[in-house]
C-alpha cells in the first residue's frame, strides 16, 4: 500500500454509537485538576517559522493554561493551507521529531536516522539514547495523526513549559528542513500551535477516536485507518511501534483489549465527536 500523507481535508466520520469498558480505572483518577473549573481556551501567540530565525513565543499573548500533569490537543496546518509533508521522507522526519523530541536529549545528523526508517521502518536508536529521552521527557505523547496538510497530537506536560519547549523545537527543526529542502523561505505553518486544554475523560476518549479516524477521508485509507502508517492507531489496536515513546495506559486502560478500543474509534459518529470535542479541536 502507498506509504502517503496526501488527504483532502478532514470530512466527517460515520457508524454507530460506542461506550468505552466502564470497568477500568480511567483518567478520572489520574488527571490532577481536570474538571468543570478549567476552560478550553485557544492559545494565541507569535512565532516566527523561517530558516534563518527560530520560533518566538510572546508570554504574554499566551490565553491557554498549560500546566504539568494535565492533557492537550496540539494541532496546527500549513499556512494558507498548504501541503507540509511532501514524501515519505519529510513524514518520517516530523514523525521522529514528535517521538525523540519529548526529551532535551541532543541528537545529531538527523537524516541518517530517517534514512534507515525508510530503509528498515525503524529509528536505528541506541537502546541508551532511548532510555535517555524517556527518562528526561518534558512531556508525554500518547496519540498523533499527520495529514497532507495538518497534523493533531494529544501529549501530556510533565514539566513545567514543556508544550511550550516541545512544540518550539518540533516546529522550528521541522521548518528549517522543510524549506532547506525545498528551497523555500518563510513561514511553514499556519501561524502558532493550536493548544486545546483536555477538560475531562470523555473528552480524552473521544478525541482519541477523532485523531485516529482523521486518515479516513483519504480514498485508498478508508476504513483502512487503523493501517494508515503516519498515525498511532495501528499502535494502539496492533502492536505498539514506540515502547514508552507512546504512552497509550491513559486511554487502552479503560478498554477491557485492543479490539474493544478499535471498536470504539470505528463506531464513534461525527455528531458524537462534535458534541465531546471543542469546535477548536477540528481544522477547517
Amino acid at each position: 500500500a502507498p506509504r502517503s500523507c496526501t488527504t483532502p481535508p478532514d470530512g466527517q466520520v460515520s457508524n454507530g454509537s460506542p461506550q468505552p469498558h466502564t470497568g477500568h480505572r480511567g483518567p478520572h483518577a489520574i488527571l490532577s485538576g481536570v474538571g468543570s473549573s478549567f476552560m478550553i481556551i485557544i492559545r494565541i501567540g507569535t512565532c516566527l517559522l523561517d530558516t534563518e530565525c527560530s520560533i518566538n513565543y510572546n508570554e504574554d499573548m499566551r490565553k491557554t493554561v498549560i500546566v504539568p500533569n494535565e492533557y492537550y490537543h496540539i494541532l496546527n496546518r500549513g499556512n494558507n493551507k498548504q501541503l507540509i509533508f511532501l514524501d515519505e521522507r519529510d513524514c518520517v522526519r516530523f514523525l521522529f521529531l514528535l517521538l525523540y523530541f519529548q526529551s532535551n536529549t541532543s541528537l545529531y545528523n538527523l537524516g541518517r536516522f530517517v534514512t534507515h526508517y525508510v530503509r528498515h521502518s525503524v529509528f536505528n536508536i541506541t537502546e541508551e539514547v532511548l532510555k535517555d529521552v524517556i527518562r528526561n521527557r518534558t512531556v508525554e505523547l500518547v496519540n498523533f495523526t499527520l495529514m497532507s496538510n495538518h497534523f493533531h497530537i494529544t501529549v501530556k506536560e510533565i514539566k513545567e513549559n514543556g508544550i511550550a519547549n516541545y512544540m518550539q523545537r518540533v516546529l522550528n527543526a521541522y521548518t528549517k528542513y522543510f524549506n532547506t529542502k525545498y528551497k523555500k523561505s518563510g513561514h511553514l505553518f499556519q501561524g502558532p500551535y493550536k493548544a486545546v486544554h483536555v477538560s475531562n475523560n470523555r473528552q480524552l476518549l473521544h478525541l482519541s477516536a477523532y485523531i485516529h479516524r482523521n486518515p479516513r477521508e483519504i480514498p485508498q485509507w478508508k476504513n483502512r485507518e487503523h493501517t494508515y502508517p503516519w498515525s498511532s492507531y495501528q499502535d494502539y489496536v496492533r502492536e505498539n511501534r514506540w515502547g514508552k515513546l507512546l504512552e497509550q495506559d491513559i486511554i487502552l486502560s479503560q478498554f477491557l483489549n485492543k479490539k474493544e478500543y478499535d471498536d470504539f474509534v470505528r463506531s464513534s459518529t461525527a455528531k458524537e465527536l462534535k458534541d465531546n470535542l471543542d469546535d477548536s479541536c477540528f481544522i477547517d
